[in-house]
């Protein structure tokens, strides 16, 4: 079997090298998720960059990256599952992907886009400005936050706030375990925390809204490549400061890093409510992912 290893933050350059390489890749790409969310596993193999991952409760390959012998890398993933006793499942695939996996073991397996995990991508500029008649209710909202929390300031995260953040975060779930007991926020709290204790080896950036030395809202995120951020955490304890937490980031990012281009708000799991939020904002386009399941003997032809 594959030497999978979970993510060592002391190799985070060699990830690194792969991982920005890698301009078409959706957030499952990204070292900060691979670090902070669940199984994920990685290993060096033939020039390339594999991984093994748990996605809905299975065991599961994100398809692998590099320059090096990625046939080789392939066809070692599929002996992995077999000697695991998985039924292989490669994720997170582009379309050129599934074109490669197809030519190297054509009708082996079975291909099916994904909508619920694709990624959100949106001009930087468009929501740091919110600009023109369609982005007019946004604005609304903005303005109307701003004019409820008039002593409101933007803060960047550091090593100082970063205490309060954690505190902020805890009331946040807090409050929303009481309103929904049966909710699933074990992961993602965990997640965030993971961030928070890593934050500077993590790289990662942030802000929050400040009103009276309390946080009212905070978000969290890392470069995905070199012209695209990843948005990894947004919360806020007032309905109304998401809007604006929102563009004062955009505003932020896209002030301090020029060269930023495209913000990525990652996925929405499906989950109606929050497929509405982000397509209000109009995204530029969406990162469509695939996955592929190798087909069974009984299943050919």
């Amino acid at each position: 079997m594959i030497d999978f290893q979970k993510l060592d933050l002391s190799k985070a350059e060699q990830y690194k090298a792969y991982l920005t390489d890698c301009q078409e890749r959706g957030c499952e790409y990204s070292l900060v998720n691979l670090y902070i969310w669940g199984r994920q596993k990685a290993a060096f193999l033939n020039g390339c960059l594999a991984f093994y991952s748990q996605y809905e409760r299975r065991s599961v390959y994100p398809f692998p990256i590099g320059d090096g012998d990625l046939s080789a890398v392939l066809e070692a993933i599929l002996h992995d599952a077999r000697a695991r006793g998985l039924v292989c499942r490669l994720v997170a695939m582009t379309a050129a992907d599934c074109a490669l996996l197809e030519e190297l073991y054509p009708g082996k397996f079975r291909f099916h886009p994904d909508r619920t995990y694709c990624d959100y991508i949106y001009s930087i500029e468009k929501l740091a400005q919110l600009p023109g008649r369609k982005y007019q209710r946004k604005r609304n909202h903005v303005n109307r936050f701003y004019q409820d929390h008039p002593d409101c300031e933007t803060v960047e995260i550091d090593e100082t706030t970063l205490p309060a953040v954690k505190a902020m975060a805890e009331s946040w779930y807090e409050k929303k375990m009481a309103a929904d007991p049966q909710g699933d926020y074990h992961m993602e709290r965990v997640a965030l925390h993971r961030a928070l204790e890593h934050w500077a080896e993590l790289e990662l950036t942030g802000l929050v809204l400040m009103e009276n030395g309390q946080i009212i809202a905070m978000t969290a995120g890392s470069f995905l490549n070199d012209t695209t951020f990843d948005i990894h955490f947004e919360k806020a304890l007032d309905e109304g400061a998401y809007a604006a937490i929102n563009q004062a980031f955009a505003q932020f990012l896209h002030e301090k890093y020029p060269q930023l281009l495209w913000l990525n708000r990652e996925d929405d799991m499906g989950i109606p409510g929050l497929r509405k939020a982000k397509l209000s904002y109009y995204p530029d386009r969406l990162a469509v992912k695939f996955w592929a399941e190798l087909l069974e003997e009984d299943d050919e032809g």
